[in-house]
């Protein structure tokens, strides 16, 4: 026994787009989202330079410490040379090997005394020996 049955199935098929309705609620939640994680994004760029720009400054902050620990040790040194040079023994000795001076001799000399102002006339402040 065979039994030769036909399906015939009709599909309806529409092309049209289908077309929704905007939703205003929908719209609204969507922009606070947006809103809210630009909101967020914009907290975490702040965050992140400012701890760049701590860290950045940490860094400029021990250059110049250790600059100055250059110019201070140049700055004792340039003193110590500045008393050595000062020193009374080697201006004398410089002087007289380097610019030719000699002692004065005792007839080119000229002592001068100081006056008590109160027994001497106003003109007279020191008088020649």
């Amino acid at each position: 026994m065979s039994i030769d049955v036909e399906y015939a199935i009709k599909k309806d098929v529409r092309n049209n787009p289908v077309v929704r309705s905007v939703d205003p609620e929908q719209k609204r939640e969507f922009a606070r989202g947006v809103f809210l994680a630009a909101a967020v994004v914009g907290m975490l760029l702040f965050w992140a330079s400012q701890q760049y720009l701590l860290i950045d400054h940490g860094y400029k902050v021990q250059t110049l410490l250790g600059e100055q620990a250059v110019q201070e040790r140049l700055n004792r040194r340039l003193r110590l040379e500045l008393d050595a040079l000062r020193a009374p023994a080697l201006v004398e000795r410089r002087a007289m090997e380097e610019l030719g001076m000699v002692y004065p001799a005792v007839e080119h000399t000229v002592v001068i005394e100081r006056v008590n102002a109160s027994t001497a006339p106003r003109a007279i402040v020191a008088s020649a020996r």
